[in-house]
């Protein structure tokens, strides 16, 4: 699995920076995007292209990754979709909003990973689903303060609207009570989309299944602390750290499947 999940990782790590790297008009990165788009499908028909230059080799790994292991490229496309949405929108009015966003920013990772495992299976793709859009979720309440100062908040505003906070006044160094009740809100549905996820984690099997499981379990665990720092007039950014490994690995190791 390993060198198939290494091509799908170049491919979308290249083209997430064409999208978010650097200081290029807006204009420079869509037809960068475009030019990406141009070359999966060449590997999509078996043809990767062999222009000479350094990102010929992602898409000739591509094209053998996505012949092996049958993948379609529409969710290759998906995720092409949701790098060009990032150079153009930083605000989401509603729920349906982001999480269609996440649907082809996430979503996607989680099926092609499937799918490289040989699992092709609608409730496998649901959970999995679940699981993707949580931890694209978690990522976004880790990191209010980075996203906000490149100008883009993915806390839906309706949800805010319903909390009486105000986007105008947000400050992710310096939570008003209403922004506070907002992040507590967004948690909560972040959280149960967790539990909805887990059923992928008990569904695979051999070293995907403990790395599913770590997956979750650390997910889960920023989760948690972005909970506890939301709570606080001035938070700080919830992370992870070595310390963390021992008990995340005992946790993946005892896990009980439900």
């Amino acid at each position: 699995m390993r060198p198939h999940i290494v091509a799908i990782y170049a491919f979308a790590r290249v083209a997430d920076d064409i999208a978010d790297e650097g200081d290029r008009p807006a204009t420079a990165r869509l037809a960068g995007l475009d030019a990406w788009r141009g070359r999966l499908r060449g590997a999509a028909l078996g043809q990767p292209d062999h222009e000479g230059d350094a990102h010929a080799p992602v898409f000739v790994a591509l094209a053998h990754t996505m012949a092996a292991c049958r993948l379609p490229i529409g969710l290759f496309e998906d995720l092409l979709s949701a790098f060009a949405q990032d150079v153009t929108t930083t605000r989401y009015a509603t729920w349906t909003d982001l999480l269609d966003y996440c649907r082809r920013s996430a979503n996607p990772i989680g099926r092609l990973v499937l799918r490289v495992a040989g699992h092709v299976e609608p409730a496998l793709d649901r959970s999995s689903d679940a699981l993707c859009t949580a931890l694209q979720l978690t990522n976004f309440w880790q990191d209010l303060a980075v996203d906000w100062r490149k100008g883009r908040l993915y806390v839906p505003v309706e949800e805010a609207r319903a909390c009486g906070a105000r986007v105008e006044g947000f400050n992710p160094d310096a939570l008003s009570g209403e922004w506070r009740a907002t992040l507590v809100r967004v948690i909560e549905r972040t959280r149960a989309l967790f539990d909805e996820g887990r059923a992928v984690c008990d569904s695979v099997d051999g070293r995907l299944r403990f790395e599913l499981r770590l997956t979750w379990l650390g997910g889960l665990t920023i989760l948690e602390r972005a909970a506890a720092e939301c709570r606080k007039p001035r938070p700080t950014r919830p992370k992870l750290g070595v310390t963390d490994l021992p008990a995340l690995l005992w946790h993946a190791s005892a896990w009980r499947s439900q």
